[in-house]
């Protein structure tokens, strides 16, 4: 027993410190961003313009907005403000599910042995599990404001898809969303989650585009990519009266 004390000592000591150690941390509501960072403006280097495919010459904004919401091609082109202010009705819609908590990851720091402090922002607690949602609001929003009554998207696993519903749903939307046929597949319980909240989603390549009929003629069988369903988001959007694309990633807006 008398060997055994110290160790125990050591054991409670341990637990009593790892139990009092912070865990995660939440901002209250009052603390939600009020305006998102536009790196661009900030660059030394500015990135090269995107180019019009059809005449080469640098993408305006006008260009975008025939594709994009008027709002969302601007601030892709913005290049002079750092900081865009966040619309108070987007900002309401954040609190339904914000702030996300930021969490210590002490268990990962302990098996890396690292002295490092490691922490990762758990959006498993927001409606749609990941964190599109932020962009997908805003997008949905600005559509909204200029008139817009349909969106469109394409989406992969289906994170995305499922963001652009809700928030389509939000916002009193229609959604159309075109999903890869193969993951469409393999996780079908995502085109679930998207049509719950009233979204249309459809496998792609389909035969609802010319986009989508093409590549089903030169190959019945094309399992989808993330191209072909661009591609048949984009043809929507540009032949649907008052209706606009939205993307989940890879543009400075998003």
């Amino acid at each position: 027993m008398l060997y055994l004390q110290p160790i125990l000592i050591q054991y409670v000591n341990k637990t009593n410190n790892y139990m009092s150690r912070q865990k995660k941390f939440i901002l209250d509501e009052n603390q939600i961003p009020e305006q998102w960072y536009n790196i661009q403006a900030d660059m030394v280097n500015k990135p090269l313009p995107p180019l019009n495919p059809a005449t080469h010459e640098a993408l305006t904004a006008d260009d975008l907005s025939h594709i994009f919401a008027a709002e969302c091609a601007k601030q892709e082109l913005d290049m002079e403000h750092a900081w865009i202010d966040i619309p108070e009705e987007v900002r309401d819609k954040y609190k339904f599910y914000r702030s996300t908590p930021l969490v210590r990851a002490y268990g990962l720091e302990e098996a890396l042995d690292t002295p490092a402090h490691i922490y990762f922002k758990n959006e498993s607690v927001n409606p749609l599990g990941s964190h599109k949602i932020n962009s997908a609001l805003p997008q949905c929003y600005y559509c909204k404001q200029e008139g817009t009554t349909n969106v469109t998207t394409e989406t992969g696993a289906g994170q995305w898809g499922a963001a652009l519903s809700y928030a389509a749903k939000i916002f009193g939307l229609d959604a159309a969303v075109y999903q890869v046929k193969i993951t469409m597949e393999q996780k079908p319980y995502r085109s679930s989650i998207m049509r719950t909240f009233g979204a249309a989603v459809t496998g792609s390549p389909s035969m609802s585009t010319r986009a989508g009929k093409n590549i089903l003629t030169i190959d019945p069988t094309h399992p989808g990519s993330l191209g072909t369903a661009i591609s048949e988001a984009v043809e929507l959007a540009t032949t649907t009266p008052h209706c606009k694309y939205t993307l989940g990633s890879v543009l400075s807006h998003v």
